[in-house]
């Protein structure tokens, strides 16, 4: 009886950690990625000199954001964010054109944001990692903190 236990106990021990591997390796979003400035498209320009941004798992269904970066005019750039997967919205703070944010997963490869600024929404955007990981790109549209249409296609490479 006591063999039957000891078992039963590995067998359930294997199978958690084998869903517990699944469903940490299910955000295909979290790594560190540099934006691939040739192959992606800024509207309105300029495009930044450099970005890369940070994304870790926070809790136990969301994401903690960091970018780092330089801007057009070479000025140093840092926003950064948690939010949960719900659709609800969080703070998002060193963004000149949002300052919150709202994600909602999709599946494992594509998210969508919608971002307000001073109470109002002024811009969604979805977001799609490629089958092999290696390519996350961020589709936008909506207005800056101008007033500016934008219609940007960020291109991003894992490091």
């Amino acid at each position: 009886m006591k063999r039957l236990t000891y078992v039963t106990l590995a067998f359930t021990a294997v199978a958690i950690l084998a869903l517990s591997a699944t469903t940490m390796a299910a955000d295909n979003n979290i790594g560190t990625w540099k934006a691939n400035l040739a192959k992606s498209t800024f509207s309105p320009g300029p495009a930044p000199k450099s970005q890369t941004l940070k994304i870790e798992a926070w809790g136990d269904d969301g994401v903690r954001y960091t970018s780092d970066g330089v801007d057009a005019e070479g000025k140093v750039t840092h926003s950064e964010m948690q939010a949960k997967y719900d659709g609800k919205f969080y703070a998002f703070k060193g963004n000149p054109d949002s300052d919150m944010l709202a994600y909602k997963r999709i599946d494992a490869y594509t998210l969508e944001i919608t971002t307000q600024l001073g109470g109002k929404q002024n811009a969604t955007a979805k977001v799609v990692v490629s089958k092999d990981g290696k390519t996350r790109t961020l589709t936008q549209t909506g207005k800056n903190a101008k007033g500016q249409t934008v219609n940007n296609v960020v291109v991003y490479d894992k490091q």
